[in-house]
């Protein structure tokens, strides 16, 4: 598990930022969306590692399972607004 706690595919709620960077996790799908700017300095370091640890345990967990050719992705569900 990486330091911001997300390990690919295990459930339906876990999403951390890296700069503009979203990452959700799913048990179908790893998404990653948004932009980012790698910079040379220690905060793009930093940024840098953490995008490979997590890009490291997804093809870990990839590699390690049975895959099928394709999966079809099921449709992400509406839940009510806790803070509403």
């Amino acid at each position: 598990m990486s330091r911001k706690g997300i390990k690919p595919f295990a459930n339906e709620s876990d999403c951390l930022q890296i700069g503009g960077i979203t990452i959700e996790n799913r048990v179908d799908r790893v998404s990653i969306f948004g932009s980012i700017d790698i910079t040379r300095d220690k905060e793009g370091l930093a940024a840098a590692r953490e995008m490979k640890t997590i890009l490291e345990l997804t093809l870990t967990e990839l590699e390690s399972a049975d895959l099928p050719d394709k999966v079809t992705l099921r449709p992400a569900k509406t839940v009510k607004n806790p803070f509403e």
